[in-house]
Formats: structure tokens, sequence, C-alpha cells
């Protein structure tokens, strides 16, 4: 076969990657949402700047998507400071960590993801870090060991929690500032949803805009992940980059998001309680094995938003169901089925 004949895959288009790293906001303005956190980030900013120095230790909680990550991106770029990534779980000694920190450079701000997941003699290590600006190397073993200091330059440490009351007290009030993000009201997500198309070139109007905010459970990384398929469909369906109402409502029926915002795990968690155990409770292991996925996956991705909507309530007999699941469903709530209001 003639080299001419093969098909061969097309290159990464770089200006594409380019466009998806744009949907991050690159500044305290851009940033949708969260309006007092960005107040309270902006004068920190501000004060740092003014005074020369970098800006005092930060720590984001809240749920997954909500922006902790752009938010860290943005604290580095409006302080004219080189970011570093890490992660908890990627920090499992304390050696890793003393790593870590004696490679930064002044004023160098360190992103550490999920860092209620560090190791706990890294955490220990971290309190004499974010305080002095120092650590202490054990070099041997036994009688014989010597502590050796070492002194850290200047850094600012953003930490990312989806946990915050993981985080030990000691660690968590070494931080001199504390942010809780909030889940995005739909009009919050449809300017998110707007500005995201005008980076990816997708024309939605506003009804089409709303339709996505609505069904993207109040997260702004869903409502760029629902936009991102709707794109797809309308390339591939509409042969273009405009969106129609029909053409949003089709692309979300494919990928199983119902009006709203509910996916296939979340239906079938919510069926299981309903119909098989007929509202409940029934216990998490036990939920999580009828509906064939690990506790932490039901506890941690499922329930939170079953919960924030009024589907789903948690009690110490275990999980029941609402009558607004039972009328979601189309199931007839039975009178003599157990009401949430009776435990």
């Amino acid at each position: 076969m003639a080299d001419d004949d093969v098909t061969r895959p097309e290159p990464i288009d770089e200006a594409e990657l380019a466009v998806e790293g744009a949907l991050r906001p690159g500044s305290l303005a851009e940033f949708v949402g969260q309006h007092k956190v960005r107040g309270q980030l902006q004068l920190l900013l501000d004060a740092a700047r003014i005074q020369q120095r970098p800006p005092d230790h930060i720590l984001l909680a809240g749920p997954p998507g909500l922006g902790k990550t752009t938010l860290a991106m943005i604290v580095a770029h409006e302080s004219e400071r080189p970011l570093r990534l890490s992660s908890g779980p990627a920090i499992q000694h304390a050696g890793d960590l003393a790593a870590l920190l004696s490679s930064l450079t002044p004023g160098e701000v360190l992103f550490i993801d999920e860092i209620h997941r560090m190791a706990r003699s890294a955490e220990e290590m971290l309190y004499l870090a974010m305080e002095d600006f120092r650590i202490d190397i054990m070099v041997g073993k036994g009688a014989g060991a010597t502590s050796i200091p070492l002194d850290l330059a200047p850094f600012t440490l953003v930490g990312a929690t989806t946990r915050s009351g993981m985080l030990p007290n000691p660690l968590r009030d070494r931080f001199g500032f504390t942010a809780h993000l909030e889940y995005y009201e739909p009009a919050e997500l449809e300017r998110v949803v707007e500005r995201s198309a005008a980076v990816l070139g997708v024309e939605l109007g506003s009804p089409q805009r709303a339709e996505i905010a609505r069904r993207s459970r109040g997260t702004p990384r869903i409502a760029n992940r629902l936009l991102r398929r709707v794109r797809d469909y309308a390339l591939v369906h509409a042969g273009g980059d405009a969106a129609a109402l029909d053409d949003v409502r089709a692309a979300l029926e494919l990928y199983d998001v119902d009006a709203i915002g509910l996916d296939r795990l979340d239906r079938a968690v919510l069926d299981a309680v309903v119909r098989r155990f007929r509202g409940g409770p029934v216990g998490l292991s036990t939920l999580a094995v009828t509906v064939g996925e690990e506790p932490d996956t039901v506890e941690s991705v499922v329930e939170p938003y079953l919960v924030r909507i009024g589907f789903m309530g948690r009690t110490p007999r275990g999980r029941v169901a609402t009558p607004e699941a039972y009328a979601h469903l189309g199931v007839p709530h039975a009178d003599g089925a157990l009401k949430f209001d009776d435990l």
C-alpha cells in the first residue's frame, strides 16, 4: 500500500487547545459569579500589591467545579507571580513537601488541590512553612538524629478543598483568608455559557443559554462541558456553529441529561430508592450495590445535588426519597410509603 493511501490522524490543532484554555477567566473582572469572594480577594491582592509583599495564604473551599483552580491561577496572574501546581494525593511524605517547598522562587504561588488529602506528616511540616517560611529536615535516625533548619523563599499557598471539615484546625487557622464558594444561580450560569460560547465560536440565543444553564446543576464546569457537547451536536447535525433550541435539547437528551440536570446515575439512585426500597430509608452501601457504583461515588457525586434540590434526605436510618422525587419520576406517592417528614 502506498504511503499516500494510508489514513493518518490529523495533528492536534494548537489553536483549538488555546481556545479550550481560554474558557478559564484570566482576571477577577472576567470571573462570573461568587461576587462576595471576588471582592474579598480583590482587596487582599490590592493590599499586598501596595505593601509590595506576597498575598496571605488563601484557602478555597466548596464543591467541585465552582472555580477554585481558576481563582488560584487568577491570584498568581494578578499578583504577577509564577504559579506551581500540585495536589494533596501527590504529597504522601514529608520529603515530597520539602522538595516542593525548597524549589519555590521568591513570591511564587503554590496551589495544592484537595489539600485535605495530604499525608499527616506533610501537614505538620506545612505549619512551620506557612508561618515562618522555614522547615526542619531530620537527618539520621534514633539518638543520632539531627534537625537541620532550612529557610524558604516567601511564598503564597493557595489550598483548595471540597471537604474543609477534614482539615485539621491548626492548618486551617494558618490561612489568612478562607473563601467558601457557593453554587451558581441560573442567571450567573447563563453568563458563563455566553462567555464560553463566544470563546468557542458557538452561536447561542438566550433560550439556548438558559436551557444549558438550567441543566448545569449550578456548576460552571458542567455548563462548559454541556456547551461543548452542544457545539459537537450542532457541528455534526446542523453543519455549523449555530445551535437552535431543538439542537440543544437533542444534544443533552443524547447524553442522558434531563430537564433539571439529572444524569443516568442520578436517576438510577433515585429510582432505586423510590421503586426498589419504597422511598427508604436505605443504607449507603446497599444503595451503592444496587446501582453498581462505589459508596464514595454515590455519597460525594450523586447525593449532594439530590439533597440540594430536595429530592433526597439523609437520616440516621438511611437515605429517603421526598414527594418531589416521586413526582419527578412520575411514580404515585402511595399512602403507605414512608414519608420524609415522619423520620
